[in-house]
């Protein structure tokens, strides 16, 4: 038979805004500003505030604001200029970013998952990227409940339904996510673009009230406010985290705007709007100690106090969307890479591909973040909840920077252990005094990720224990093809596919097809959709095409964990292979397994419980690799795992 692979030409696209000119390097930092931004940037709503007035605040007195000002300066120095946007964002797996897709470069396709280093830093990406999914929850809560409550300060009169405004805006917000973003995300980027604009005039007004607080770019005061304040000081850095939180934001939304748009927008416009804004609330606070209950809205004048809670509404609406675009985006890619079920992922625009919709993942962020607001009441009390997430991922992907130094760029020791250790010094610290907010209420992001890491690493592993035990009772094609088929009673005309999760063996949905039908069709195809460890697939290496012999054919379609399947469009790929299909006149076997969960070695037993419940409620094979419902045929069978 002949075994020779062939190669197709495929597609591949990228959403990445390349800016070749000026004008398109100008649209492109907008744009980042709109979406990478909205989270730091709501930042200085309540971070100083926390620092002071906060569950674990610290005296006000003239040493303390001037080192907590340090502090805060050089986090946003060392943690966002230095580590993301100099280095982190060099880490780019075929210029898309993110914890999964940080942790695919880090363990490069064909690495042995059976290694103990393999396995603890698989845990550790996967659990990382669980816990973004707590800020996808907190982060919306906060940031609305934040920018409302400046209606307070307005007037009292609002102060009884501050909590209802901030549910109503939400529930709106993701209400129209079924809709899409891309008109109104056109507005994302000047909004953002204002609202430094405000925050930065804010601040330096409060500065000129008040110069002598710019001594606090010497790092010295920070270093003395942690000695003298020894273990307050200390608890302190938990409020002082929450001027970084968006920073992984910067490296998540690589692949939409590239390394060059996102370091510009950080330069020239968050970190001078955002040091600014920090200084004067510090400034602030110096002449009028009173002010800690909210140095934000209080360092407007009375008149714009108004104008300032639409506008900070505006920007958290936008910080909001951004988390949930990314929860959605996160989901994408863990569905391809085996991580999670197949869930239903709509796309929102026929332009952009990056938009999507995932409406469980929509409803379960609504739900959580709806508790958040109705629990804790004020942003305060979610401020002492917020931050262990964020933080434990920053570590992370620590680790992983310095595993892609170390084998990606060839670095020495000598160079990737000092930086690195500096970067690890800011997120244990950060991450230590985070742990202070546990009983707080830091249990809730920690419990979400602790449970979508069970969700993921269970489905994994199901999925592995049963692509093992259909492996073992399959039977090789060559056997399948000398022996089995000749004893069909006829060759029917006509194109069959036959959908199978391996490569190798012949599917038991081709093999009960022709032992209860006793027929084959004339043209047979073994479709393999494999996803590999990197964002996109070039098109020469889309497509392997195996012509097996008796009108038999095995096809592997390789799609990057970016990329959405699609079984048509292969099939007419297919015809570069001398293999010439007519869609519409094809028929679908897809298989359709029902589990028992058994003592056999594997996974635990609630575990195999689990994985047959999240495969009963995945979604449907035709819908999510779009092959017509109409032309498809499930075959049953029983699965011991």
């Amino acid at each position: 038979m002949d075994t020779k692979p062939l190669v197709s030409v495929g597609t591949s696209e990228s959403a990445r805004i390349s800016p070749t000119s000026p004008s398109n390097l100008a649209a492109a930092t907008l744009g980042a500003l709109g979406i990478v931004y909205g989270d730091i940037g709501t930042s200085p709503l309540y971070a100083l505030r926390e620092c002071f007035h906060g569950a674990h605040g610290i005296a006000l007195s003239h040493a303390n604001v001037l080192g907590v000002l340090s502090l805060i300066i050089w986090s946003l120095i060392v943690v966002i200029s230095i580590k993301y946007l100099a280095f982190v964002l060099k880490a780019d797996n075929k210029g898309e970013g993110g914890s999964l897709a940080l942790m695919s470069l880090a363990i490069p396709m064909g690495t042995s998952s059976g290694k103990r280093s393999v396995r603890i830093l698989l845990a550790l990406g996967l659990f990382g990227a669980a816990l973004l999914y707590g800020d996808g929850v907190i982060t919306p809560a906060i940031s609305v409940l934040s920018a409302v409550e400046g209606l307070k300060v307005a007037t009292p009169l609002f102060e009884p339904y501050i909590l209802l405004i901030a549910a109503s805006i939400l529930i709106g917000l993701f209400l129209i996510q079924s809709h899409g973003t891309a008109r109104i995300g056109k507005t994302f980027g000047p909004v953002i673009l204002v609202w430094f604009t405000v925050l930065g005039a804010l601040g330096l007004k409060g500065i000129l009230a008040h110069p002598g607080v710019l001594v606090a770019f010497n790092p010295m005061y920070a270093a003395h406010f942690l000695i003298a304040n020894s273990w307050h000081g200390f608890v302190v850095l938990g409020s002082v985290f929450l001027v970084v939180t968006g920073g992984e934001a910067l490296y998540a939304d690589l692949g939409h705007f590239g390394r060059r748009p996102i370091q510009l927008g950080w330069l020239f416009v968050a970190l001078p709007g955002l040091t600014l804004q920090y200084l004067g609330q510090g400034a602030l606070l110096l002449t009028n100690p009173a002010a800690a209950e909210n140095p934000f809205y209080l360092l407007a004048p009375s008149w714009g106090v108004l104008p300032l809670v639409g506008l900070a509404t505006a920007a958290s609406i936008i910080a909001s969307q951004a988390l949930i675009t990314g929860a959605f985006s996160l989901s994408q890619q863990a569905v391809q890479l085996g991580y999670l079920p197949r869930l239903e992922i709509k796309h929102t625009s026929a332009k952009e591909i990056g938009q999507i919709y995932v409406p469980v993942i929509n409803w379960a962020l609504l739900v959580g973040t709806l508790y958040l607001i109705f629990e804790f009441k004020t942003s305060s009390s979610l401020a002492a909840a917020y931050g262990i997430a964020v933080t434990a991922t920053m570590a992370v992907t620590t680790v992983f920077l310095y595993i892609v130094m170390r084998r990606r760029w060839g670095w020495s020791r000598l160079v990737a252990v000092p930086l690195v250790s500096t970067f690890l010094a800011f997120d244990v610290a950060f991450l230590s005094a985070n742990v202070m907010k546990i009983l707080d209420g830091g249990w809730f992001p920690l419990v979400l990720g602790g449970v979508l890491y069970i969700l993921m690493t269970t489905w994994k592993d199901g999925r592995r224990i049963l692509a093992d035990r259909m492996t073992s009772s399959s039977i090789p094609l060559e056997r399948f093809i000398d022996e089995l088929i000749p004893a069909a009673h006829s060759r029917i005309p006509g194109t069959a596919v036959f959908m199978t999760a391996v490569s190798k063996g012949t599917p038991p949905s081709l093999v009960h097809n022709l032992k209860h039908n006793q027929v084959i069709h004339a043209t047979v195809v073994i479709l393999t959709i494999q996803t590999d460890l990197s964002p996109h697939v070039a098109a020469e290496e889309r497509l392997q095409v195996i012509h097996c012999g008796a009108g038999i054919h095995r096809v592997i379609a390789r799609y990057g964990f970016m990329e959405a399947p699609n079984v048509p469009e292969i099939l007419k790929q297919c015809a570069s292979f001398s293999l010439q299909m007519d869609v519409s006149k094809t028929t679908f076997f897809l298989g359709r397994e029902t589990l028992i969960a058994t003592d056999r070695p594997g996974m635990a037993i609630w575990r195999e419980h689990l994985f047959a419940r999240l495969m009963r409620n995945s979604q449907k094979a035709t819908d999510y690799f779009q092959i017509p419902a109409e032309q498809a045929i499930e075959i049953g069978a029983v699965v011991e795992i």
